[in-house]
């Protein structure tokens, strides 16, 4: 499973240790994440995600799911996270 964000595509970065000696070895920042399921009130579904903490809070803010996936990327977002998307627009745009 790779250690990817699949609404941000936050990934992780790559940076130094550095000691007190400022002796430098390389390491990687891995992103925060933690597997959430998020409810989509247009599709009355819940689907399980891997997302990153910064982008559950991200999600609350927006208002739901839905109001993120409306904002969200296709280029940021997972293939999963993709085929949500494109079912919440098919169901936004039956309802309209």
């Amino acid at each position: 499973m790779s250690r990817v964000c699949e609404l941000t595509g936050k990934g992780p970065m790559v940076g130094n240790n550095v000691s007190h000696a400022n002796n430098k070895t390389r390491r990687r920042f891995l992103p925060n994440l933690s597997e959430v399921t998020l409810g989509s009130e247009i599709l009355d579904r819940s689907f399980k995600l891997r997302i990153s903490n910064s982008a559950l809070r991200t999600v609350d803010h927006r208002g739901g799911l839905d109001a993120f996936m409306a904002k969200a990327k296709d280029a940021e977002l997972s293939d999963k996270a993709l085929k949500i998307k494109k079912e919440i627009e098919k169901a936004q745009a039956a309802q309209a």
